[in-house]
């Protein structure tokens, strides 16, 4: 591509990028309410299934928050029951946080929600541009996965 047209277009993809992550979130956020979990609590379930019982220092580094927001936070949780503290069974003085069968729970019933709002839109786009859409979206990750800081 020449370079300005590139430019015109990476300001016009930045601008859908932005503003589909905001929607996305938005709608995240509205359907968070229905299961009376905040964002921050979800987005922490979230690292510590994919994450496999994280420490607290771990948790924070993902979720880019100081420790004493994290341990506020994962107080929260652990009383209302989504998340236990528990002793890395190889390092006795380490504690490990792991998602309770009723925080697995509510990450299935948020992400089954999520994905009915999402066929609603996807129903609306055709079956070639469904296609064009996952490759592109999963080549885009590709790429900033390889310039992930820390690769």
């Amino acid at each position: 591509m020449d370079e300005p047209r590139f430019s015109g277009y990476v300001e016009e993809l930045d601008y859908f990028l932005r503003h589909v992550s905001a929607i996305v979130r938005q709608r995240g956020r509205s359907i968070l309410s229905d299961f009376d979990i905040t964002p921050p609590q979800f987005n922490a379930l979230i690292q510590l299934r994919d994450g496999r019982n994280l420490t607290m220092g771990e948790l924070c580094e993902k979720l880019f928050l100081a420790s004493s927001t994290v341990t506020d936070l994962i107080d929260r949780m652990e009383k209302n029951g989504l998340v236990e503290r528990v002793r890395d069974p190889e390092d006795r003085r380490a504690i490990r946080l792991k998602v309770t069968d009723k925080g697995r729970d509510i990450v299935k019933r948020v992400m089954a929600a999520r994905h009915v709002y999402l066929t609603a839109i996807m129903d609306k786009v055709v079956t070639g541009e469904r296609e064009n859409l996952l490759v592109a979206l999963k080549h885009l990750y590709n790429l900033m996965q390889e310039e992930a800081p820390g690769k």
